[in-house]
């Protein structure tokens, strides 16, 4: 058995592909984990705009963590219609495109495909982090962590959906398991004991407020935290996006995952973010030497530093690690959705040998490693380029959706009460993620959003030139004529030659079965001996006059300055400009190595030459590779 199909599983036939859809069981960690995830990030993120408040921060945690929850309702009701009419995959490029034109479902694809890569890099940067706080000593080698973990990340996505999901599951459930017995016992401590409640691990010391914030700071200042916070609601969008990738029924298995990813997420950050106030935990500075998360925090206050806050805090790295696979999921099904309008290189479209969409993976695994790389792996420098993208998405979605209802105005199966509701649901969604993508710019545009914001239109600027280049050469390309019989006169035949070989010979025999006008170009200098000519009338002229054959013409090119590939050039191209008639077949010995190594032993004039011969040469240069295979 090979390695390939030992590391990235055997390859599947078209025909197999049924066989890979998934369940809700697998759906859940597949196109769920980031959003599940953004409970062990998203209330930190909002806390730690709020450490120059000291303890005083505990008591608006809860009021931002609710307003996200509340935006985060609105979101899943508009998705789940999304769903139930997009049951081929309804993602905001293809609502936006279809609804609100090519302009606005570009702005989408834009906007997604920058937040599913910072949704990988962000995944990944907070497992590391949260193995950082558990184990400080490995805080220094956090970027070589974060890179490894992106590395194993991409070769169990090359496996295929199936075995991903499968892979995800038991991570999964024991992020889930362990975050909820936290809450669940945290509860009922802190209801049991009331004001006496202490932690069972002291928190970290954490200096007080560092002046007071009143008025419009004191808003502002909330308004960043919300921001922040925001970053737990990205990934909601990935089922829709993914809906393709379920068995039959899909819409309704999508709709019941959405639903468990979104019940089990309200339960999360709210029950995070209470215990937080009841136990008065703050998030910490991540420059500090003692930096903890606030996830951290939490699990040693309620239970101390036993087994049980090793389990969690693993579990904690792996879910978090993994959460980048939703990227993994939906980013390649997304730029091949783009690819078929030709925004995008047409490689995006071609599937590998697990049916998975390859060149997406590698793709997003290639950004997402620059970007850890640029940001040092650190969550924090991460979270300001966050969640801009994913807000854009949601609102044009939801006003995509919004147009998509008006347009079954008067259809069978469409009444009109239930017309106007769905309206009005995706109407209230699209507001209010418009209002919250307009507050996420604002708060955060100076903290590293101005980065997303100048990416997004150069993104677009980019598939637009794709574009240009794909019209373009369909528009040339396109013949709708029977083929064209005149001037099908012979081409006249260029080999390079330097000396006679069983390479050289080879091209040659191929010269006589195209042509009757063969130029061997031989390119020589005053101080080389010139082999070549010595064995011509022995090795070629006399054979092929005994056999009343033409014999081709040796052409002998003087370089003084022991150039090769610029008289030839001059050669070739010169041909060309004074047969406008005719075509020139280049042929162009080449040795074939065993070993890529071994390319290094010889000289590669050849290749060069080609390159340049398809760089500078028109339509009548035709270029040909004569193989010696070694």
């Amino acid at each position: 058995m090979a390695i390939s199909d030992v590391v990235f599983g055997k390859p599947l036939a078209t025909s197999e592909e049924r066989a890979e859809s998934i369940g809700v069981a697998a759906g859940i960690p597949i196109f769920g984990l980031d959003a599940l995830t953004s409970a062990a990030y998203g209330p930190e993120a909002a806390m730690a705009l709020l450490i120059p408040l000291g303890i005083a921060s505990t008591g608006y945690i809860i009021p931002i963590i609710s307003s996200i929850l509340i935006l985060l309702v609105i979101v899943f009701f508009s998705y789940r219609q999304t769903i139930a009419a997009y049951p081929t995959g309804g993602g905001s490029y293809t609502v936006a495109t279809e609804n609100l034109g090519e302009k606005a479902g570009l702005l989408a694809a834009a906007a997604l495909m920058i937040d599913y890569i910072l949704t990988a890099a962000v995944g990944i940067s907070a497992g590391v982090t949260a193995l950082t706080s558990a184990v400080p000593s490995l805080q220094p080698h956090t970027l070589l962590l974060c890179l490894c973990i992106l590395a194993v990340l991409a070769m169990v996505n090359m496996r295929g959906v199936k075995d991903t999901g499968a892979a995800f599951m038991l991570p999964t459930l024991l992020f889930i398991a362990t975050l909820l017995t936290t809450i669940g016992v945290g509860v009922f401590k802190a209801v049991t004991m009331g004001p006496h409640l202490q932690p069972v691990e002291p928190l970290p010391h954490e200096p007080l407020a560092h002046g007071t914030f009143i008025g419009l700071a004191l808003i502002w200042l909330i308004m960043k935290a919300f921001s922040s916070g925001c970053a737990a609601m990205t990934g909601v969008e990935a089922v829709s996006n993914g809906v393709m990738a379920f068995r039959e029924p899909r819409s309704k298995n999508a709709q019941i995952t959405l639903t468990i990813i979104i019940s089990i997420l309200i339960v999360l950050l709210f029950g995070t973010a209470w215990l937080a106030k009841a136990y008065g935990i703050m998030a910490m500075n991540p420059n500090d030497s003692n930096f903890q998360s606030m996830l951290s925090i939490l699990v040693a206050a309620v239970f101390g530093r036993g087994w049980f806050y090793y389990t969690t805090m693993g579990s904690v790295l792996l879910a978090l690690a993994l959460s980048a696979n939703t990227a993994f999921a939906d980013f390649p099904r997304l730029t091949r959705a783009i690819a078929i309008h030709d925004y995008l290189p047409h490689v995006f479209i071609l599937r590998g040998r697990r049916l998975l969409f390859s060149h997406g993976i590698y793709a997003l695994t290639g950004f997402t490693a620059l970007i850890l790389i640029l940001f040092d792996g650190v969550t924090d420098r991460l979270i300001p380029l966050y969640a801009i993208g994913a807000f854009l998405a949601f609102t044009l979605s939801q006003a995509g959706m919004v147009v998509h209802w008006h347009k079954l105005t008067g259809e069978p199966g469409h009444e009109h009460k239930g017309r106007i509701w769905h309206m009005f649901v995706n109407g209230v969604g699209a507001v209010a993620t418009g209002l919250t993508t307009l507050v996420v710019l604002a708060s955060k545009f100076l903290d590293g959003a101005w980065v997303t914001a100048l990416l997004v239109p150069t993104l677009i600027l980019i598939m637009y030139s794709v574009k240009r280049h794909y019209t373009r050469v369909h528009s040339e390309m396109v013949d709708r004529t029977p083929i064209n019989l005149e001037n099908l006169t012979e081409p006249i035949v260029v080999i390079p030659m330097a000396q006679w070989d069983r390479i050289t010979e080879k091209a040659l025999r191929f010269g006589l079965l195209l042509s009757k006008e063969i130029k061997v170009a031989h390119v020589y200098s005053e101080d080389d001996p010139d082999t070549l000519v010595s064995c011509w009338e022995e090795m070629v002229a006399d054979p092929l006059k005994h056999e009343g054959r033409q014999v081709p013409e040796l052409v002998r090119i003087q370089s003084s300055y022991r150039f090769i590939i610029a008289p030839l050039m001059d050669y070739i191209l010169g041909l060309e400009r004074d047969n406008p008639d005719r075509k020139v077949a280049v042929l162009l010995p080449e040795l074939v190595v065993r070993h890529w190594w071994e390319n290094a032993l010889h000289g590669q004039r050849v290749q060069l030459l080609k390159l340049l011969l398809l760089l500078r040469a028109k339509q009548r240069v035709v270029v040909i590779n004569i193989p010696w295979y070694l």
